[in-house]
């Protein structure tokens, strides 16, 4: 397997936290190596539903974006990667701090890969589950000027 230039992790890091959606969730990708990827999400008021704790929707977006960012590295630099479908279970509720998503993709494939993420509040406590069916697209790769992979 080929080590991705650490050039090519801190410019797709900083591409990635900076984006619109991620920003407005307060949400940032942490770590990201082959098969593995780290989501950190501070709460904020805005992550809290009706009844004062985080909205399920929350909680899969980070299981959505720590599967994607899982399978990622994988897939060729002109593809891209998208999620085709997404199933959790909650286990926990949560009101504050900061949650984590640990993602992992367990089988790589040329098409289609499969993920699964597991989302922590601050002190380990397991919130939800989920995993995700990942397909990859060829020829519609990032459009933004990275450095090279390797």
């Amino acid at each position: 397997m080929k080590t991705p230039n650490p050039e090519f992790i801190r410019a797709l890091k900083q591409v990635v936290n900076t984006s619109p959606y991620p920003h407005h969730m307060h949400m940032s990708l942490a770590e990201i190596s082959y098969d593995n990827a780290e989501i950190a999400m501070d709460l904020h008021r805005c992550h809290l539903q009706p009844y004062g704790i985080v909205h399920g929707g929350v909680i899969a977006t980070l299981i959505d974006t720590a599967t994607f960012w899982a399978g990622f590295l994988r897939v060729s630099e002109d593809a891209g990667l998208v999620n085709v479908d997404l199933k959790l279970n909650y286990l926990n509720s949560v009101v504050e701090g900061r949650l984590t998503a640990e993602g992992h993709c367990i089988r790589p494939g040329k098409t289609i890969s499969y993920a699964e993420a597991k989302v922590l509040d601050e002190a380990g406590n397991l919130i939800a589950h989920g995993t995700s069916s990942l397909m990859t697209l060829p020829g519609k790769g990032m459009k933004m000027d990275l450095p090279k992979f390797i």
